[in-house]
């Protein structure tokens, strides 16, 4: 009989445009790949249902995500709150089979039930309640910066959900070291999954800086116009890269003579700036996680500049040039602007990022739960 896993996706994993959802689709198709027939549940809410799961899944069920303002007064979480839903639930217990829980988002059912004869793992893809207090940190909006400060106290208290899990796969060394002092029997370390499967062989020089996220992300924004500062006085061009306008912040980019932005429409899209950019420049202002932008650079771009908060206890800290003031990128990208790319560049990122294998990943989840 073949083995069966529920994964309970906080959104729509395909297409695999941003952080979260990348994680997701490329564990479906890993796992896919060792045999492991998959029920998908994905909770939508904007984005459309997407044939191309179905490659990957036995069944994919979808699921409404309800954005009820009253969902805010309750102590749970609102990600958590508004994605109750008892169908999923019923659809959960049907098939006796793992489930994998990805974030805590999704974990609403855990509260009232208990899955008997059912492994379950939560993939924790940040340490939710640091994540969104530094999210409202970087916001600009009263109201949201409310909002965000106080799901980030909610989900400190919420966190204690984990302990209904048999696992919890933790995304980063630093989530691992979180996560196994609070439940030292349960955390696993499964890194992130992408979809690069060896380090591309590029020329020794390209054209430009880039810097890509999504726009609609506060820190995002800060770390453009952080960016956007460090520019002001480099004869270089920088292009700011993203699937979202953020009309605002095109405005002040139209006003820069050596910054462009360019709306990513694909994939290809991406992959084609990272292959010309010489190189990323890659601020954060809050250190959750491991940042996909950075390991989708690494892989198939030049140079990368980061600072602490991108790339402390991620293990790839050796394959960037670490700045961390606005004088210390500018003088980063002045001193790599005339570097050549090469062989040593190549085989350093090569040895490395062998760790982040997704049929390895996959297979450790097989191992776990089976």
């Amino acid at each position: 009989m073949p083995k069966q896993l529920h994964i309970v996706s906080f959104d729509v994993p395909f297409p695999p445009n941003y952080g979260g959802v990348i994680d997701v689709f490329y564990k479906i198709k890993a796992l896919h790949a060792l045999g492991i027939t998959i029920i998908l549940h994905a909770f939508e809410y904007g984005r459309p249902h997407a044939i191309e799961l179905e490659k990957f899944c036995l069944k994919v069920h979808y699921y409404k995500r309800n954005l009820n303002a009253l969902n805010l007064i309750s102590k749970t979480p609102f990600i958590v709150n508004s994605r109750a839903n008892n169908s999923l639930i019923n659809n959960l217990k049907c098939i006796k089979a793992p489930i994998l829980f990805e974030g805590l988002h999704t974990t609403y059912a855990l509260q009232k039930n208990t899955f008997q004869h059912q492994k379950v793992a939560i993939r924790t893809h940040n340490i939710e309640h640091d994540y969104y207090k530094g999210l409202s940190k970087s916001e600009t909006k009263i109201l949201k910066k409310v909002f965000l400060k106080t799901e980030a106290t909610k989900l400190r208290s919420y966190e204690k959900i984990i302990a209904k899990s048999d696992y919890v796969f933790t995304i980063s060394p630093f989530e691992q070291m979180y996560f196994s002092d609070i439940l030292p029997n349960k955390s696993v370390y499964i890194p992130v999954f992408h979809q690069s499967s060896s380090v591309k062989m590029l020329s020794q020089k390209g054209a430009f800086a880039l810097y890509h996220g999504d726009l609609r992300v506060s820190d995002n924004i800060l770390a453009v116009r952080f960016l956007m500062d460090v520019f002001a006085c480099i004869n270089y061009p920088l292009i700011i890269a993203s699937s979202f306008q953020n009309k605002k912040l095109l405005k002040e980019i139209s006003e820069k003579k050596n910054i462009e932005f360019k709306k990513i429409t694909s994939q290809n899209e991406l992959s084609n700036l990272l292959e010309q950019a010489h190189i990323n420049v890659l601020p954060t202002f809050q250190k959750t996680g491991i940042k996909l932008k950075l390991l989708n650079t690494l892989f198939n771009s030049r140079f990368t500049i980061a600072n602490n908060e991108m790339i402390e206890d991620t293990g790839l800290e050796p394959l960037c040039l670490l700045a961390n003031t606005k004088t210390e990128f500018k003088q980063a990208v002045i001193k790599l602007i005339d570097a050549l790319y090469t062989d040593k560049e190549i085989n350093e990122k090569r040895d490395i990022l062998k760790a982040f294998n997704p049929l390895e990943s996959a297979q450790k989840i097989i191992d776990t739960l089976f």
